[in-house]
């Protein structure tokens, strides 16, 4: 009897669980249908260097801003929920058009701002393989669960020969998580009081909005000049007027379309924090963000992982956050919801590091022999 109630469970469980995956395929329909189709293209296309380059380079642009949009305009966005999206748009892609120009014209043709300048990603492919153009349709799928993932890693690692320059990106990444989550804490323990007692039930005055609006194009533009190198990863290193025009041109639309859709599902992760559709808390946190991306890009040309800055400064704010609360159980339960949301974000970014490297293995025969020298050298070592 009791094996017949088990098995019982055991089937409605599953048969819930069948329910709910045809509801996302469902709700997922047209997504799913288009992802299909740009799989299959990336299939066809792998041959024709010259067309699977601008391929990967239209996927890798839009999949790559949509993710990485909740780092830079996500807090932009949510704070100006109530404007027309197309002002914040032009407003936005005209920043983007000077910062890459900028770059073109006095870095010889590089939009990336020297970060494709650094050695193991200097040269510009020249062939490509299926997993290279799927890199970018994986992105679009995590994009789409709403997991904010590294796109440098995953764009960059799997075009990189030299298994130095991996853990190059990967020492800086880190090492910006850490900053910024220390930054955080400390920033944010010193005003937390402040915002509470001034902030909370006041609104904010008319000139918080052109002081967040500063921070955040200045935020973009030093976002643009780390990250421009995760789109252009896939073309020349050294790019044509006409080229240098479709690439402009392209992202700027795409930008359009992002803000059109008020920065899809992935704009939740920014939702979910503490006070960030506050314009004042809102241009806090864009403005720590920048100082420490202007910081690390003025010591090297070496690419990093804005993601894992941005969640290291988001993290740390919410740890900062829950600390502060008055009451001892508040405190100890917000605490709580705190550290669960710094591991998730952990997680998913960890996700997007783990997969990058598998990728990156998978593709270069190179990086698989110098890893496998580097290790077989420390085993010698030991005996």
């Amino acid at each position: 009897m009791a094996k017949k109630l088990n098995d019982n469970i055991q089937t409605k469980k599953l048969s819930s669980a069948v329910y709910q995956l045809f509801d996302i395929f469902k709700q997922e329909k047209s997504f799913l249908i288009f992802f299909l189709i740009l799989f299959f293209l990336a299939g066809i296309l792998t041959p024709y260097p010259h067309i699977a380059m601008w391929f990967g380079f239209m996927v890798a642009g839009y999949s790559a801003i949509a993710n990485d949009s909740i780092q830079t305009i996500g807090t932009f966005i949510a704070s100006n929920s109530k404007r027309k999206w197309y002002f914040l748009w032009l407003f936005i892609g005209l920043i983007f058009v000077a910062t890459v120009s900028y770059s073109w014209i006095f870095y010889d043709g590089d939009v990336s701002h020297g970060r494709l300048q650094y050695k193991g990603f200097d040269e510009a492919p020249t062939s490509f393989s299926f997993l290279q153009l799927s890199a970018p349709l994986i992105l679009l799928i995590l994009t789409r669960l709403r997991m904010p993932v590294s796109t440098t890693f995953l764009l960059l690692n799997v075009f990189t020969t030299e298994a130095t320059a991996i853990g190059s990106v990967i020492g800086k990444s880190l090492s910006g998580y850490v900053i910024a989550f220390v930054v955080a804490i400390v920033v944010w323990t010193l005003v937390a009081k402040y915002f509470n007692k001034y902030f909370r039930k006041k609104k904010a005055e008319g000139y918080w909005i052109y002081i967040q609006w500063f921070t955040s194009g200045a935020l973009w533009s030093v976002w643009i000049m780390q990250d421009a190198a995760n789109i252009a990863i896939f073309l020349p290193r050294q790019l044509s007027l006409y080229e240098f025009l479709f690439f402009t041109l392209f992202i700027f639309f795409g930008l359009g379309l992002l803000f059109y859709f008020k920065g899809d599902k992935i704009q939740q992760i920014v939702d979910e924090k503490s006070g960030v559709t506050d314009v004042r808390a809102a241009t806090v946190v864009d403005f720590i963000y920048a100082i420490i991306l202007f910081v690390f890009k003025t010591l090297s040309n070496v690419p990093m992982s804005t993601t894992w800055v941005f969640l290291g400064l988001l993290g740390g704010r919410e740890l900062a956050i829950a600390l502060g609360k008055n009451r001892k159980k508040k405190r100890r339960k917000s605490t709580r919801k705190a550290f669960r949301m710094v591991n998730k974000d952990l997680m998913n970014a960890g996700i997007g590091l783990l997969v990058s490297l598998i990728l990156a293995l998978m593709i270069n025969e190179p990086l698989r022999d110098e890893l496998k020298n580097f290790f077989q050298n420390l085993i010698a070592g030991f005996n």
